[in-house]
């Protein structure tokens, strides 16, 4: 097995040796050992589905951050970051690298950071071939003249190796462990891909925004032929997969970006894409995209056939597939484009009361950006079944190191110098809330979105919504007008206003924890309770 490392690849400051280790193996190679492995199948299209076992999504309760001096004073404490001891990592470190030493295991080096300005080296070591396949598309994939000779960050991820919690310091025996002084991420006891995705996008959300002022973003980004760059923020689910894969725009990328002085970067390689329910008509660049290579978890057949049920979802709603960004025919490559011009915030809305397109004025923007209010999408995160109303600070709080006031002003100063457009799209209900109206047409979010981008909205009229002080379209090409002010979808105009009142009080609420960080400009973008709903 040796023949497959690079000279010079050195393992011994784990305490692995190399002798059963396999470096840098292709696409192809991982797909051959995945299924010597017994890991997966192969589709009828040639893609290798594999399940991810017990967790079919990320475990947020389970994910630490070591508490040393560079952590300590820097990052926000609290029910997403939980504090790790430092001795706790070393000796869960030490198991877990004896662990894998005992048996055959997959090293690859890769980056992150698509702007070669800021480019961070990443090593993946993982147990099993389809971890690593999953590293190979999701991350940057160098040249073999480019290869880092140490790269900075490695990651250890091993699903057959559970910590034992009266020992270990963990929760239970699955574990996410970032550890900023070691560079060093630890996971265990769960072979959901997402948990490698995330830690790295949680580590560079501590170091771009600290040592680099860039923002970095849960968005996906594509830019138009005129070079117009439009980024789409959103949770899990909202649609930034989708709505970003436009055949008329370039994809930068579908999930993880920077935004730099004068670039908006992405810092993968790759996409990480919902499947359930797909279909080429629906979403054509996806659905083409599984194809060989292509790595689709926990997804099931239709019987006696190796051709995928996408409506099938008894093992989880959050089946994902994970593919090279090029495999989408317009991908940008490499994926670094211009400051946005436009800006949507993508929210599932659960209580079916805001519109599915508004402009916001710069302290609406603020105020939305810092409240991150979406619904959790089923099977996102392991236990949830049904949508789920929440707010996730900048749209990403569980991956968030810092407080979100640091994304916040980021934010707020980049989007003064470009003199950006910023819209609020929901994709979520309309005509009643979850369980009484029907989700918002994708056809309908896409022709508003293609009006924006095309400045089709610039000089419609504008009508304000009476709670959250939005101001939404009364026109749109190729959308019914009907459909543009909420309230007017509603079989019961009171009972959306009482909806509207309860939403907004929620918002306020939540944002109590973020006023002293609110300029005026912010509070007086506060939505407005309406008296006297009956």
């Amino acid at each position: 097995m040796s023949k497959n490392l690079l000279p010079g690849l050195d393992l011994k400051w784990l305490n692995l040796g190399t002798e059963k280790a396999l470096y840098q193996l292709d696409m192809s190679q991982l797909i051959e050992e995945s299924l010597k492995n017994g890991e997966g199948s192969l589709t009828s299209t040639g893609a290798l589905a594999i399940d991810t076992g017990k967790f079919t999504g990320r475990s947020p309760k389970d994910r630490f951050i070591v508490l040393d001096d560079v952590t300590r004073d820097s990052v926000w404490w609290g029910d997403i970051n939980i504090p790790f001891a430092p001795a706790d990592f070393e000796l869960l470190q030490e198991k877990m690298c004896a662990y894998l030493d005992a048996r055959k295991f997959y090293v690859r080096d890769a980056y992150a950071c698509a702007d070669p300005l800021y480019r961070i080296g990443i090593r993946v070591i993982t147990e099993t071939a389809y971890q690593n396949l999953f590293a190979h598309h999701l991350f940057l994939r160098p040249e073999e003249t480019e290869m880092p000779e140490k790269p900075e960050w490695t990651i250890i991820a091993a699903p057959g190796f559970e910590a034992d919690p009266a020992t270990d310091g963990t929760r239970q025996p699955n574990f996410a462990i970032l550890n900023f002084s070691k560079k060093i991420i630890l996971i265990g006891g769960t072979g959901y891909t997402g948990e490698i995705k995330k830690s790295i996008f949680s580590i560079l959300n501590f170091i771009l925004p600290e040592e680099k002022d860039i923002l970095s973003m849960h968005c996906s980004a594509n830019v138009g032929e005129e070079g117009d760059t439009a980024i789409f923020f959103g949770l899990s689910g909202t649609g930034k997969t989708t709505l970003s894969a436009d055949p008329l725009r370039g994809l930068i990328g579908d999930d993880e970006h920077g935004w730099g002085d004068h670039t908006v970067f992405n810092f993968e390689g790759g996409c990480y894409a919902k499947c359930v329910d797909l279909t080429q008509e629906k979403e054509p660049q996806i659905f083409s995209a599984v194809k060989y290579g292509a790595l689709l978890e926990n997804v099931n057949y239709f019987p006696a056939t190796r051709t995928v049920d996408y409506a099938n979802i008894e093992k989880t709603e959050n089946t994902r597939v994970a593919y090279p960004v090029d495999y989408i025919d317009n991908a940008v490559l490499p994926s670094v484009a211009g400051s946005p011009k436009n800006i949507f915030f993508l929210t599932a809305d659960a209580f079916g009361v805001l519109p599915p397109i508004a402009k916001l004025s710069p302290g609406q923007a603020m105020f939305h950006f810092i409240s991150g209010y979406t619904a959790k999408v089923a099977g996102t995160e392991a236990g949830i079944i049904a949508p789920q109303v929440t707010f996730s600070a900048c749209f990403g709080k569980a991956f968030l190191p810092l407080h979100p006031a640091r994304y916040a002003a980021l934010l707020g100063r980049k989007m003064e110098k470009e003199q950006v457009n910023v819209w609020l799209v929901n994709t979520g209900w309309t005509g009643g809330s979850y369980g009484e109206g029907k989700r918002m047409k994708l056809s309908y979010t896409r022709a508003l979105i293609t009006a924006a981008l095309r400045g089709d909205l610039q000089n419609v009229d504008y009508k304000e919504h009476k709670v959250f002080g939005l101001q939404m379209p009364v026109s749109c090409p190729g959308v019914p007008r009907e459909i543009l002010d909420p309230r007017e979808t509603w079989p019961d105009q009171q009972q959306y206003d009482r909806k509207a009142n309860e939403l907004a009080l929620a918002f306020l609420d939540n944002f109590r924890q973020f006023e002293a960080f609110a300029n005026e400009e912010i509070l007086t973008s506060f939505p407005k309770v309406v008296e006297n709903t009956v």
